[in-house]
């Protein structure tokens, strides 16, 4: 089970490093061209009609200090990258600090060519203090604005990936929280069926338990094939509601009716698994193994809006919220399930009339 996981995930950091790549580059590029038609336009521009300007010179000057401060700037992407998972306040001191070391480097190569490819002179002559400052703010603020860039936009890529991660997170622990609830519903359901087993087998009814059982392992065997998700579509819920509804007919036989109107736009939505058997034996208890005459269940469900409807009504005393207020295991692990799955935008209402017995209707989001 973890393998998909763990293969999800390295997929998830493969895709943000290749979008975040991308953008690098294409940053890394447009920005430098950018950088070079500036100095272009500001400095070389004024002194082409000067007597003594060096064409080739200025040109080759030109993309040897881009070429520079393009080499530069990705090793400082590179340190950055290299650095952003450590606390926020660490990373940005080093990382300027390290930009400072590299605007120092980017000043002294650049005064360096100046000199060498403009004027023909060593590397190193005639530099002054104040032509020296005066390069190195430029070079500075250069290095400084690249930071910045970088740094919001590897740490922004951070917080997004820490955030899919949580969310991804939140979704598993939601899975396992329904999970874990659907499984305490399955020995409730066995053991109340098994019980029924017993009961038939202390009336010398073999054939109804001897059928009841072979019911109740098909149940199971469909149960464990299909649902083995915290949710299913409406239609797989229904093929399981029948199974179960096929055990309970062998207890009660015609005593047990059952009406089913359901609306066929809904049969593709997501809900709990094992959402409806719950209610439906909680109504089997209270509505018709109580009577000696025959009870009525109705299942239906509806699409209105963006909300499915569901509905289970039966024609008992109305007196159910009396055992328990109605919420035996069934009917409280209904409301967790349905609150961990939906985050709260879900409406369960039970209504109870003497006369009309009990309904419970559900109303969620349709997904």
């Amino acid at each position: 089970m973890e393998e998909p996981k763990e293969q999800s995930l390295l997929e998830l950091e493969s895709t943000v490093f290749a979008k975040q790549s991308f953008q690098f580059w294409l940053l890394q590029c447009s920005g430098w061209l950018g950088y070079a038609l500036v100095v272009f336009i500001a400095i070389i521009r004024p002194q082409i009609s000067e007597p003594n300007f060096n064409f080739s010179g200025q040109f080759l000057n030109l993309a040897a200090e881009t070429g520079c401060g393009f080499i530069l700037s990705y090793l400082q992407w590179r340190f950055i990258r290299a650095i952003v998972h450590l606390p926020l306040k660490r990373t940005l001191s080093l990382s300027f600090v390290f930009a400072a070391l590299l605007g120092l480097i980017f000043n002294v190569f650049k005064l360096s060519a100046y000199k060498v490819l403009v004027y023909n002179q060593a590397w190193n002559e005639s530099w002054n203090t104040l032509e020296f400052g005066g390069w190195l703010l430029f070079s500075l603020t250069t290095m400084f604005v690249w930071t910045a860039i970088f740094f919001i936009m590897l740490y922004n890529t951070k917080l997004q990936k820490e955030h899919e991660m949580l969310l991804r997170a939140q979704t598993s622990a939601k899975d396992a929280q329904l999970q874990m609830l659907r499984y305490q519903l399955n020995p409730h359901f066995m053991f109340n069926t098994i019980n029924a087993i017993s009961t038939l087998i202390y009336k010398h009814e073999n054939d109804k338990a001897n059928e009841m059982l072979d019911k109740l392992c098909e149940f199971f065997r469909y149960s464990l094939d299909t649902n083995a998700k915290s949710q299913t579509s409406l239609k797989n819920e229904l093929a399981l509601l029948e199974l179960y509804l096929s055990i309970e007919k062998v207890r009660f036989a015609d005593r047990l009716n059952v009406e089913i109107t359901i609306d066929n736009a809904t049969l593709d939505y997501q809900v709990p698994s094992m959402l409806l058997q719950p209610l439906v034996e909680n109504s089997i208890k209270y509505a018709i193994e109580p009577r000696k005459k025959d009870g009525v269940i109705c299942i239906s469900t509806k699409h209105l809006g963006n909300r499915l409807h569901i509905k289970v009504k039966d024609n008992g005393s109305g007196e159910n919220n009396k055992q328990n207020n109605g919420f035996g295991i069934g009917v409280s692990n209904t409301k967790a399930r349905l609150d961990a799955m939906f985050n709260g935008d879900y409406e369960i209402n039970i209504t109870e009339n003497n006369e009309q017995g009990t309904t419970v209707a559900i109303v969620i989001p349709t997904i």
